[in-house]
């Protein structure tokens, strides 16, 4: 038996090709859902960069303040020593 090649398409194409269109909404979905994926790792790595920024910034700030706690310390120790050497000295009397 021969058939040609339109009439094994009507037969058989009809099976393949919702196959083919499923398959074409199938890779649509999967490309949609790499791009929506790809979108938010990007988003994601650019808020860890913020962050990361911030984190540095809030070193600075804090090494800024032990600076300048120590430097009040110091000044507090030596105003407390200039005080009690001028407490040891003895007072002059009128």
């Amino acid at each position: 038996m021969l058939t040609s090649q339109f009439e094994w398409k009507q037969q058989f194409g009809e099976e393949i090709e919702p196959t083919s269109t499923v398959s074409l909404k199938d890779q649509s979905l999967s490309k949609r859902q790499e791009y929506v994926k790809e979108k938010i790792i990007l988003s994601q790595e650019r808020n860890i960069q913020k962050l990361n920024e911030q984190v540095r910034n809030l070193r600075e700030q804090l090494l800024w303040c032990k600076a300048e706690t120590e430097i009040s310390n110091d000044s507090a120790f030596a105003l407390s020593e200039h005080l009690s050497e001028i407490e040891q000295q003895p007072m002059l009397d009128d």
